[in-house]
């Protein structure tokens, strides 16, 4: 699965395509919120990364994309709750929400299948990929496929709008982190020769504070409570001995909020990555896991979230409505979401 993510989010995607255009959906989502009273960011955020990714993953036309977003949401929000089974409750709601979801996929890739695959049918996405592959990859099968897909969703739809509008709640408290991401970014644009071109690869790897900025949501927005892994031998830990074969659970947000590591942890505090070193990163910064196991979107979030704080704080000014209460029990939310009153900013 990680090899198939990568095929449509890795660095060579990144720079290739996926910037531009990401920059060019964010561009039309931002003036169509401009024009609004308010918007939910995480609301709206959840549709910009659901139109996104459904376009990466299964092209579809925006009806279906849009039913494909909302009944995936629906059926993910029960992933931590009482598993009762019954009517009425959101373990049984949710269920339901996830085999249309599994319906809507079925439907898509066997249609997709059915289809010729020539240059007039063809779709640039991750399905027409792994369709090719059926032939070739024993592994590959229409109900992985489906499974595939289904599982990419959810890091797509369901982690990084929470960081955006963690990134998002926490610039906003904090005027001086604003000032100096608005500087950062005006003098981006000061060195282009069109001011409104696209963010290209080598302005994005010079955002150094924003990617300060970046690094301090993810360690604050821990969207997840913990990444399973398999015992694959016996582990010694203080006295107790895991058996090999049990499940464990690798706790991050106690890392990311370790006072041991992080001073003052609870803090929104970009500068404190200023002089952090490479090691120190990988090492105590694990919102995507770590080693072979990490997540392979990591870098097109980081690249994504920057890519949206650009636009973001060049072109709009924002004040907060209302909403913004953190909650985690145990995956991350905002209560209420958060509402965000937006407007362009004029020379």
């Amino acid at each position: 699965m990680k090899t198939s993510a990568l095929s449509r989010f890795g660095l060579e995607c990144i720079k290739k395509s996926l910037l531009l255009q990401f920059d060019q959906l964010v561009r039309t989502t931002l003036h169509s919120w401009s024009t609004q009273d308010r918007v939910d960011l995480q609301h709206a955020s959840v549709a910009m990364f659901g139109e996104f990714g459904t376009n990466q993953l299964c092209i579809c036309d925006p009806e279906t994309s849009k039913q494909l977003v909302d009944n995936y949401i629906n059926g993910t929000n029960a992933i931590m709750s009482f598993p009762l089974n019954i009517p009425g409750t959101t373990y049984y709601k949710s269920l339901k929400d996830k085999e249309k979801v599994m319906k809507m996929l079925k439907e898509i890739v066997s249609e997709r299948i059915a289809s010729p695959q020539d240059e007039n049918n063809y779709k640039d996405d991750l399905l027409s990929k792994l369709i090719k592959d059926i032939d070739t990859v024993d592994f590959v099968t229409p109900e992985y496929i489906i499974q595939i897909l289904f599982s990419l969703m959810f890091a797509t739809f369901q982690t990084i709008p929470v960081i955006l509008v963690i990134a998002v709640k926490f610039i906003s408290e904090n005027p001086a982190v604003l000032r100096e991401l608005i500087a950062e970014h005006e003098e981006i644009i000061a060195k282009r020769k069109n001011s409104d071109s696209s963010v290209t690869w080598e302005e994005y790897k010079s955002m150094t504070f924003t990617l300060q900025v970046v690094n301090e949501a993810l360690r604050l927005g821990n969207t997840v409570p913990g990444f399973l892994r398999k015992a694959v031998k016996d582990i010694k830990v203080r006295g107790y001995t895991i058996p090999a074969g049990w499940a464990i659970m690798a706790c991050h947000s106690v890392l990311h909020l370790d006072p041991n590591i992080y001073k003052d942890p609870l803090k929104f505090d970009p500068s404190r990555w200023k002089d952090a070193k490479p090691e120190f990163i990988s090492k105590n910064l694990k919102p995507f896991g770590g080693g072979i196991k990490q997540c392979a979107g990591a870098d097109f979030s980081r690249a994504s979230l920057c890519i949206f704080l650009h636009v973001f704080v060049t072109k709009y000014r924002w004040t907060i409505v209302e909403g913004g209460e953190i909650i985690q029990n145990p995956i991350m939310h905002i209560k209420n979401g958060l509402h965000i009153s937006l407007s362009e900013k004029r020379d």
